[in-house]
């Protein structure tokens, strides 16, 4: 692993998001066999996930920028978390109220689906992109840490390329175009990724307010897509699944961050 720590800010980003958008991929790939997903096991790696980028939103992104010892940092970070967060509450509510595809219910929510989980993906990937530009830069967190974040987020990536890919498949989009789009939602972070690192990299006094933006995203995106959907199912499982990612996030940048 010593060749990937070498590298600079932005090419690790660069690998980084191509893992996660491989992720979404291979979530897609199964619309190639089947048209669904258990519930279970659905529910399982979508609470997991959230647990994991609950764990990285403070251990890797607002504890951070909160050390980088930027004065008035309370307030550098709260403005950026509330900026993270209100971007993902403005994305639902316009994704919310499109207007395509009217009279047909099923193709408007697939198409809702599809542009929101884009659209989610951007500041995922920003927060990678992030991560590893402060690694680069020599401030934050620790490369364990910024590598979990894009485990995390990857582990998440999966089940949204279901989440895109079957339901276009259910309503009679051919297998590949189905995987192709699905795909291609997760596409976005790659350029997110590297376009957050190169900006903390060459303006490092942005790097508290982008690692707590990233934050507030992130958040964002946890309690308005994956424990909404990871608890529609067995709250049990759910539950365990979250306390599962939590702690294991949480022991790897402990042990190793």
């Amino acid at each position: 692993m010593e060749w990937f720590y070498n590298l600079y800010g932005w090419q690790q980003a660069l690998i980084a998001t191509t893992f996660t958008w491989a992720m979404t991929a291979l979530g897609a790939l199964p619309v190639f066999f089947c048209k669904s997903v258990g519930k279970n096991a659905f529910s399982f790696m979508m609470s997991s996930a959230a647990g994991i980028m609950l764990a990285s939103t403070f251990f890797s992104l607002l504890m951070p920028a909160l050390e980088t010892g930027v004065e008035y940092s309370y307030l550098v970070l709260t403005g950026g978390f509330l900026l993270g967060g209100i971007l993902i509450i403005l994305t639902d509510i316009v994704t919310g109220k499109l207007n395509f595809f009217t009279g047909n219910a099923k193709k408007k929510s697939c198409a809702v689906m599809c542009i929101a989980v884009t659209i989610h993906n951007i500041p995922e990937g920003m927060a990678i992109g992030v991560a590893f530009g402060a690694l680069a830069a020599g401030n934050g967190m620790g490369a364990v840490a910024a590598i979990m974040l894009a485990v995390g987020i990857g582990i998440q990536n999966f089940p949204e390329g279901m989440c895109v890919a079957f339901p276009l498949r259910a309503n009679g989009m051919g297998r590949c175009k189905s995987f192709i789009i699905g795909q291609l939602s997760g596409a976005v972070e790659i350029v997110a990724g590297v376009l957050g690192a190169l900006t903390v990299t060459f303006a490092s006094g942005l790097l508290p307010w982008a690692l707590s933006f990233s934050a507030g995203a992130m958040i964002a995106v946890v309690c308005s897509e994956l424990i909404p959907e990871s608890f529609s199912g067995s709250k049990v499982k759910a539950t365990a699944g979250v306390i599962f990612g939590f702690a294991l996030m949480m022991i790897l940048d402990v042990a190793f961050g």
